[in-house]
């Protein structure tokens, strides 16, 4: 998600015209393109996405702590090695899975803004239980598994309603500016809670460390809980399809267009890339090129940096050279990024973090000019009652591919080392560009009038 200047202080950027084709899916109508030209309020001035972007703001600075700090809980204070980190991202992704189209399907049936505080209420209780069983001693592995799975239930029941919300609270020409200000305000604070969340594990432990997440998302119910814009109502009781029904035609309106089957492709590929990249970037940092969590939280900080520039840069990259060939060229250079990780030099630890620092600056710019891009798209061609079902089937299909990464990364980290596993991300986002330039998608110009 986020960024400060691009809610209204830098010049505005529209986004591209995106002409929606005619969906093969009867029941999702497709909504009218976006208008190019003419001028809109800035989005500072519009207090439901104010709102919103501050609750994103607070929630991601706390998730990005826990990001370096429950791995760390399950290293140095559990003693884990690659297996057991890469069954801890997996049973995320697993818990995600099982759930991703049901919570497509309710997100359709509700409105969206109760249900995301909810979420936040859920996990600002699951991982407020770390920092408690660590001081009464009884934390255990299972029970980091147990709240890291837990909670990936609720961060998929958010996830999907919150994709779903934006556009109710922004016009659909603004959804690239509105995602790309997220976006950016999300890499400005990755910049600075990478940087701490090293620091606070030394100083802290890893799992008080936590507690700031925990803190932030009751926080983030709070903001969420003030937006006082009505949602659009959701069908009633009698109107609804059984819920199966209702699944089959979120994952009919994806399987039927062309652009929406390609963008799927690309992000099939950068997610297998992000499952090799989350079970092997930091054991390798840590255990093999012998960096210390501080050194890993600056490295990391560092990425946020590039997320800004991207975030920055998507809007104008869309407008200059089309949104079809940007999603495919931005997943290439993510590749080039993280191929940067494997060749880093043990034994060389400044050339070795140079490389890291490389791989954060180019792949974390490349990756979030790719999601904004994508994600307006999608956001754009979907009507709003089949968006949290389309939404629900991209994740669903995006945690598969990162389950497999996650696992064949931890599988082959174990079995001849890390830095052969490392290989396996770049090879994945190259996978995804083939599947990109493919498909239809990269027809898509710059603009149509």
């Amino acid at each position: 998600m986020p960024r400060v200047s691009a809610l209204g202080e830098r010049p505005r950027v529209y986004p591209p015209a995106m002409t929606a084709q005619p969906l093969a899916e009867p029941e999702a109508p497709t909504p009218p393109p976006p208008v190019d030209g003419g001028t809109t309020p800035p989005l500072r001035r519009n207090r439901a996405f104010v709102l919103v972007w501050t609750a994103a703001t607070i929630s991601v600075f706390g998730s990005f702590v826990t990001r370096i700090a429950l791995p760390f809980v399950a290293i140095e204070t559990l003693h884990a090695g690659p297996i057991e980190v890469a069954i801890l991202r997996a049973l995320e992704l697993v818990a995600a899975l099982l759930v991703g189209f049901v919570a497509g399907a309710w997100v359709d049936r509700l409105r969206r803004r109760p249900l995301m505080i909810w979420a936040d209420v859920g996990r600002a209780v699951l991982l407020g239980s770390i920092p408690v069983a660590a001081v009464g001693g009884w934390l255990s592995l299972a029970q980091v598994f147990l709240v890291a799975s837990v909670a990936a239930v609720c961060t998929t029941f958010f996830d999907v309603a919150d994709k779903a919300y934006l556009p109710t609270v922004v016009p659909r020409r603004d959804l690239v500016r509105a995602n790309g200000a997220l976006a950016a305000t999300s890499s400005a604070v990755e910049f600075v809670a990478f940087g701490a969340a090293g620091f606070l594990v030394q100083a802290l432990t890893a799992p008080i460390a936590i507690l700031i997440d925990a803190a932030s998302f009751v926080a983030s119910a709070g903001l969420l809980g003030a937006i006082r814009r009505p949602e659009p109502a959701p069908p009633p009781p009698e109107e609804r399809e059984p819920i199966v029904t209702e699944i089959a035609a979120g994952m009919r309106v994806v399987a039927h267009d062309p652009i929406l089957r390609g963008l799927l492709w690309g992000t099939i590929g950068l997610s297998a890339m992000w499952g090799v990249f989350g079970s092997t970037w930091l054991l390798f940092a840590n255990g093999e090129l012998r960096l210390d969590a501080a050194v890993i939280g600056v490295v990391a900080a560092l990425g946020g940096f590039g997320s800004l520039i991207g975030a920055l840069l998507a809007a104008r990259a869309a407008a200059r050279f089309g949104l079809g060939p940007l999603v495919v060229g931005s997943l290439l250079m993510a590749g080039v990024g993280n191929l940067l990780i494997p060749l880093a030099p043990a034994g060389a630890p400044l050339v070795a973090v140079a490389f890291l620092v490389g791989q954060q600056l180019i792949g974390d710019t490349a990756v979030t000019v790719f999601d904004v891009t994508e994600l307006s798209m999608r956001q754009s061609r979907v009507g709003d009652r089949h968006l949290g079902r389309v939404n629900a089937t991209v994740r669903v299909v995006m945690v598969i591919a990162q389950l497999g990464g996650t696992i064949l990364g931890g599988l082959v980290g174990e079995a001849v080392g890390l830095r052969v596993a490392a290989f396996l991300a770049p090879a994945f986002a190259v996978v995804g560009a083939i599947g990109l330039w493919s498909s239809p998608v990269r027809h898509m110009g710059r603009r149509e009038r």
